[in-house]
């Protein structure tokens, strides 16, 4: 895969990454329903620490299912989600997939939290659902 590269509305914060993405995964909590302003939130999994940004991300602490704290990075100008770093999954950065250059390549393959999807969302045929979490992989 090409090098993953995208930015804020503003243009004040850009990021580049060279890994694969792990997954991409639509997220319908009611958390990323606030967060992104919309009925889910599409989210690329990236190997933690491989996303290098320009400029300087602000910070909202969040609190996950799991108690443990969601750190979302969002630009302090616009306001744009950028990634979410959950704790609770140490491996893996939440790039905000509609934050990419180049979109042409995102499908997600999972919807996760689909207990508090909204009533009208409806899922593309042999995508994989769970109605929280899924389980730790085996």
């Amino acid at each position: 895969m090409a090098q993953i590269s995208g930015g804020c509305l503003c243009g004040k914060i850009k990021y580049t990454c060279n890994a694969a993405p792990v997954m991409v995964a639509a997220c319908h909590c009611t958390h990323c329903q606030k967060q992104s302003g919309s009925a889910f939130s599409v989210n690329v999994g990236l190997p933690k620490g491989t996303l290098q940004f320009t400029g300087k991300t602000s910070i909202f602490e969040d609190k996950g299912s799991s108690g443990l704290p969601v750190f979302r990075h969002f630009c302090s100008t616009c306001g744009s989600p950028l990634f979410s770093d959950v704790v609770a999954m140490p491996q893996v950065d939440w790039l905000k997939a509609g934050t990419l250059d180049d979109t042409s390549w995102v499908k997600p393959t999972i919807n996760i939290w689909c207990r508090s999807a909204q009533n009208w969302v409806t899922y593309p045929e042999g995508a994989t659902q769970f109605a929280a979490t899924p389980p730790p992989a085996s």
